[in-house]
């Protein structure tokens, strides 16, 4: 077992997103190339790499852990690091979400019925959320005091019985609306983060290690929205099917042995796939092959 308490040359020691991120992230990681098995019970989770080990815990929490050094390295969000003033190396920035690939958003939010209309309209009301600091610096930007309470959670039903108004963060905005509250403006805009303890980052052997996470989980992303397609067309066909095809780059073209067909290979994003391939099919491709992709890597 790793000692969490200091720092170790040897193991890399990662944080990894407990709750609401937690399944996106253990899915990209994998598509990474990083399977970690996570037991019911366990925050230990498991990975056949004998220079990683990792804890699952709660973003909020990350950022200081990772700048104390009980990890290396750890994922959170970019609204954590600010709230947690967090003095940690940002290796890279993660588009990824729990339901979209989109950033989340932190948003000032009333009830329908509310007469609220701009931060201004909310002077001496009272706040609830649980990113206080980052809500005390909003309101301080906009000439406003108010009463900023933390929220455990359910932050959404306390307007308008315990609170004037809250700052809750949304993906979808489902939520918000589901309880009947609006939004007034967004705070700010959070994707998940990939960051370093500084000392870690120093070290010649972690810091590579780092930036090799860094590297497939951005191929990863890259990969999400996008496939492969492999197909078979004459030769005398190819001028034609090269004005249906977009790709990334230019298409790999290979001869087929012994024939006057060759072998055309593209990545493209999986949104146009429905449309392009009746159109392939139509200018001579033969034998078309759609395939998922786990890492793109420019």
């Amino acid at each position: 077992m790793v000692n969490w308490n200091g720092l170790d040359d040897k193991i890399l020691k990662i944080g990894l997103p407990k709750g609401s991120l937690q399944d996106a992230t253990l899915r990209l990681l994998a598509k990474a190339g990083f399977h970690f098995s996570v037991s019911q019970r366990s925050y230990f989770p498991s990975i056949d790499d004998d220079e990683i080990q990792a804890i699952l815990i709660r973003a909020q929490e990350m950022a200081k852990y990772v700048e104390e050094g009980v990890f290396d390295v750890g994922l959170t969000g970019k609204d954590w690091i600010l709230e947690n003033r967090a003095d940690v190396v940002e290796v890279a920035e993660l588009t990824y979400a729990k339901l979209t690939m989109r950033p989340v958003r932190w948003v000032l939010a009333v009830p329908n019925n509310s007469p609220v209309k701009s931060v201004k309209d909310l002077q001496g009301k009272r706040i609830a959320t649980e990113i206080v600091n980052l809500t005390k610096d909003y309101l301080e930007k906009n000439g406003v005091t108010a009463h900023v309470e933390f929220s455990w959670g359910a932050t959404e039903v306390k307007a308008p019985t315990l609170v004037d108004a809250i700052v809750e963060v949304t993906e979808t905005g489902s939520s918000l609306q589901a309880n009947n509250l609006r939004i007034v403006d967004t705070l700010l805009e959070s994707r998940t983060m990939l960051i370093a303890n500084k000392q870690s980052w120093a070290n010649q052997h972690k810091k590579e290690k780092i930036e090799n996470l860094n590297m497939l989980l951005q191929g990863a992303i890259l990969a999400e929205d996008k496939v492969g397609l492999k197909m078979n067309v004459p030769k005398d066909k190819l001028d034609d099917l090269m004005k249906e095809m977009p790709a990334m780059k230019k298409p790999t073209i290979s001869t087929l042995y012994g024939e006057n067909w060759v072998a055309v290979e593209i990545v493209i994003e999986e949104k146009v796939v429905r449309k392009l391939i009746p159109n392939l099919k139509r200018a001579g491709a033969q034998d078309i092959i759609e395939y998922p992709l786990n890492k793109v890597i420019y």
